[in-house]
């Protein structure tokens, strides 16, 4: 693009008959010769640089942002402190060169030592000039953000793998420790499993055994409720009737009562009607089983047979047979 711009002006010098052709560059508070025609009476060298407002031609159309034109620097007292006058540069034409933006870039213009008319019949061809140094300007623009944009994508691109490659790090590491955690859980699972089958099997073994106690422990209450019933109370019951000796006779009473007492608790239901019974009512309910009558068992509680019969209908309405015709002597009985 230098190249260009280097032809364009060059080609300007020459149409224009003009010693100097520049393109000059604005960087306050700079103006620099960023391109200059070649020729032997070019004062102006590239990369030469003049102050700001400082009465240069270029300040008036960066001021005003317009084209000058200055037939003869020389009628007018403004131009008198103008540095181009040190060159003899009496002749100006130039335009701003813009930005995209509207800022300014800098100008384009010829000089000369010499009134030229010659070359104010060439502005349209300055205008256009300028018109493809601010195309190029406007393409230098586009450029650098595409690049600005590719680099940016760049940038993204990368900081995207990156990011997916962390991220894929992270998820199979997480898969690693997720595989481990799992076989962790499976072997601790195959280990309660067979923990809990074990637990069933001693638990399976110990209701067995407790079964078979409790038959067991059935079995022998029954045996020996049935052996005291058939082989020591009918003597017992024999010795009462056969004997006159009264001494002998409540022996045997108390024998029988203490019989009955230690094989009271292997009959579970009269033992779970005595537990409704206060321990008067108890008494009088093992003597009513002894087939004892009421005037017995008041002689030998010491009590009136009144008070008898007032626990008898007491013990006949806690075991829910007193609006019943059944014997109370019968209903124990039934019972043991």
């Amino acid at each position: 693009m230098i190249a260009k711009w280097q032809r364009i002006i060059d080609i300007l010098a020459r149409l224009l008959e003009v010693p100097s052709g520049l393109i000059m560059k604005t960087e306050a508070p700079k103006h620099f010769v960023y391109i200059s025609s070649e020729g032997d009476n070019n004062p102006y060298e590239t990369g030469g640089e003049f102050e700001l407002e400082t009465g240069l031609y270029c300040d008036n159309v960066i001021q005003n942002e317009a084209l000058l034109i200055v037939d003869d620097a020389t009628r007018y007292p403004r131009w008198e402190n103008n540095p181009d006058m040190k060159h003899d540069m009496l002749f100006y034409m130039g335009l701003p060169l813009m930005w995209p933006d509207g800022d300014i870039f800098g100008t384009i213009c010829v000089l000369d030592t010499k009134v030229n008319p010659q070359a104010m019949q060439y502005v349209n061809l300055l205008k256009e000039f300028g018109g493809v140094v601010n195309t190029d300007l406007k393409f230098l623009v586009e450029l650098s953000a595409r690049k600005a944009a590719q680099h940016a994508l760049l940038d993204a691109q990368d900081q995207l793998e990156q990011r997916v490659e962390r991220r894929t790090k992270q998820l199979l590491d997480a898969n690693q420790s997720l595989q481990k955690e799992i076989k962790i859980r499976r072997k601790a699972e195959k280990s309660v499993l067979k923990r809990e089958a074990k637990l069933e099997e001693s638990n399976t073994a110990l209701r067995v055994l407790l079964e078979h106690m409790e038959s067991s422990r059935g079995t022998i209450e029954e045996q020996i409720f049935s052996t005291i019933n058939t082989q020591i109370t009918p003597y017992i019951d024999k010795l009462k009737q056969h004997t006159t000796n009264d001494s002998a006779f409540a022996f045997a009473e108390i024998i029988e009562a203490n019989i009955n007492e230690l094989t009271a608790p292997l009959n579970k239901h009269l033992s779970s009607v005595f537990a409704k019974l206060t321990p008067t009512e108890i008494e009088i309910a093992k003597l009513v089983i002894q087939s004892k009558s009421t005037k017995v068992i008041a002689d030998i509680l010491n009590v009136a047979t009144s008070t008898v019969d007032f626990h008898r209908n007491n013990i006949r309405k806690k075991v829910g047979i007193k609006n019943s015709r059944m014997n109370l002597r019968s209903f124990l009985n039934s019972l043991s």
